[in-house]
Formats: C-alpha cells, sequence, structure tokens
C-alpha cells in the first residue's frame, strides 16, 4: 500500500487508520454525518461530497465559477435551439464546420439534450434542455425571438454589385 509506504507506517495500522476515519466521517461514532467522505476506490481513497449534497454544491460551484461559452457553442446552440430536433450532421452543414467537440461540450454543460434519432439515419438528434430554457427566463422554445428580423436579408449587398 502506497500510503503505507509513503508515511513509514505497518499496512494494518493505515487500513486502520482509514476505517477510523470512514467511520468518523459517515458519523457512526457522532451521530452526525459530515458533508464529505471518503471512499476506496481503484486501490486508492478519494474524498467525495456526500450525494445527499450534491446540488447544494454543484449550485456553489456554478455560481462562483459563472463559465462564458465560445462564439463557436453560441453558435451552435443557436442553430440547435431555432432548428431542434436536429443531427451533429445537419448542425456542421449550418455551420460548415465540425461541430463533434462544441456539441459534446454543450452536452456535458447541461444545455442540450438527445431527443431521439432520425428515422432515417439513426443519427442521434439533438434540442434544448429544461437547464437552457432556465437560463434564457423562457418557458418553451417558442418563446424565442423570432430569428428573420436579426439576418440581413442580403438584398443591399446584391443590388449594389458591380460586375
Amino acid at each position: 500500500m502506497t500510503l503505507a509506504t509513503a508515511t513509514d507506517r505497518p499496512v494494518r495500522e493505515v487500513r486502520a487508520a482509514l476505517k477510523s476515519l470512514i467511520a468518523d466521517f459517515e458519523g457512526t461514532e457522532t451521530g452526525s454525518p459530515r458533508g464529505f467522505e471518503l471512499r476506496e476506490v481503484a486501490g486508492g481513497y478519494r474524498f467525495y461530497v456526500r450525494e445527499s449534497l450534491d446540488p447544494v454544491v454543484a449550485d456553489f460551484v456554478q455560481q462562483q465559477t459563472p463559465s462564458k461559452l465560445s462564439q463557436a457553442a453560441l453558435e451552435t446552440l443557436a442553430v440547435i435551439a431555432y432548428r431542434q430536433p436536429i443531427s451533429r450532421g445537419a448542425i456542421a452543414s449550418v455551420r460548415a464546420v465540425n461541430v463533434d467537440s462544441v456539441v459534446r461540450t454543450l452536452l456535458g454543460r447541461g444545455l442540450i439534450t438527445e431527443v431521439g434519432q432520425d428515422p432515417e439515419t439513426t443519427a442521434t438528434l439533438y434540442g434544448t434542455s429544461e437547464a437552457l430554457l432556465g437560463h434564457l427566463g423562457i418557458g418553451d422554445v417558442s418563446e424565442l425571438p423570432p430569428i428573420a428580423p436579426l439576418l440581413d436579408d442580403g438584398s443591399e449587398g446584391f443590388d449594389n454589385e458591380q460586375f
């Protein structure tokens, strides 16, 4: 055991100390469990937040470290929001770039979710998550502003072109 070697103590003594710590953190001696626990994992030990406190810690961490999305992530999110359900391939064709890593990021942050499969291609289809709608302060994607007024119709560029 690495911990026994590092502390220059006998393995049985280190195991006994670890069991005592686990019992203390579980509250078996004091009757009150702590907010974290020590678990044996893959031949070692790790500290974990007690499962009952996961939502509290997640909220705290998100409030303390608000993360910003990259321009690519925002563009991909907009495509998904306005065209859902949509596959990665369709997103990539709209954006004209590979979107695999951006989609993984958006999934990891809980901003989009898998909503089904395309019956023809069996590709995974994506849509916005309830968490994203909550962040935007809307209840449904139908409340998104219409996108057409935000886009240039292109007529000015073509009328003034010189050939």
